[in-house]
């Protein structure tokens, strides 16, 4: 979001548009940075019906310049697709990315690869003529209907959850119980949020620790930023609803394992603490608890 801030600001009088995801759409229509949202089935070579279409719809648009912040392969194979043959003098659109062949590309290097995500953003933009400094992620306008919840003024989020195929990343969910009913204990309320698929795991800490909320697969994107504003504290896993949190302006705990980087993919704020092990079914309760201040 610090990236399409500075991209509107830069460019003040042109057609945004955002190419994304259906699960991220509905979010993106409410930012202030887009004109058009556009869904990306993401068609494969399976579907060349859905391919071609993709690439009409691209080339028609006749855009004038493509920020891919993306930067993988998939967004790669979008350059070539909105390339037009070489018998035409506007042969594509200016391209800031990686793919080799674009009007402004940032060099892979393995010194770009060793950059935290905002970093390696900020210079790609740079490579792309818009200057420094990139502001921090702002969601302040994402919708949000927290009151429905009800909640004490007094909680702290619990995010157990991460990406089913990573349980790597995911600190014990005993351990996610015992520091639920310490909790309870200090008289703070813990609020579990997370997504469907994680509602085994909010059960289980709302079964172990009465004094505890289960809010997992009632939540939405803007919810969980508004839910940050107001927390004592987040603490969880390596996940994307961490970082909402924190741009909502939580105070927060993140727990990494070997699984990921967090010199690479830390939530960036003015009270974010990391706590890193190889497994992390090796970080106590104790050192996760000392966190929550008093």
């Amino acid at each position: 979001m610090g990236s399409a801030a500075a991209i509107r600001a830069y460019h003040r009088g042109a057609t945004i548009v955002l190419l994304t995801t259906r699960p991220y759409a509905g979010l993106m229509r409410h930012a202030p940075y887009f004109d058009e949202v556009w869904i990306d089935e993401r068609p494969g070579w399976a579907d060349p019906l859905g391919m071609l279409r993709l690439a009409r719809r691209l080339r028609g648009a006749r855009f004038d310049r493509v920020y891919d912040l993306s930067t993988r392969d998939r967004s790669a194979l979008y350059f070539w697709l909105m390339r037009r043959p070489r018998w035409i003098s506007d042969s594509g659109p200016e391209w800031s990315g990686i793919v080799r062949g674009a009007s402004h590309r940032q060099p892979d290097t393995d010194e770009r690869r060793r950059l935290h995500t905002l970093d390696r953003e900020a210079d790609q933009l740079r490579w792309a003529g818009i200057p420094g400094p990139i502001p921090p992620p702002d969601m302040s306008w994402a919708p949000a209907d927290v009151a429905r919840f009800a909640l004490p003024a007094d909680y702290v989020l619990l995010l157990p959850g991460a990406a089913p195929h990573r349980p790597e990343k995911r600190w014990p969910l005993e351990y996610f119980v015992e520091l639920a009913s310490r909790i309870a204990a200090a008289g703070w309320t813990p609020v579990v949020i997370g997504g469907a698929g994680e509602r085994a795991l909010g059960r289980a800490i709302a079964a172990a620790v009465p004094a505890a909320r289960d809010l997992t697969g009632q939540t939405e994107f803007g919810d969980i930023v508004a839910l940050g504003h107001d927390a004592r504290r987040a603490i969880g896993n390596d996940t994307g609803p961490m970082h909402l949190a924190v741009v909502g302006g939580a105070p927060a705990t993140v727990l990494y394992s070997a699984a990921s980087d967090p010199t690479l993919t830390a939530p960036r704020g003015p009270d974010i603490v990391i706590l890193d092990r190889g497994d992390l079914a090796e970080l106590s309760v104790d050192e996760v608890a000392a966190t929550l201040g008093s």
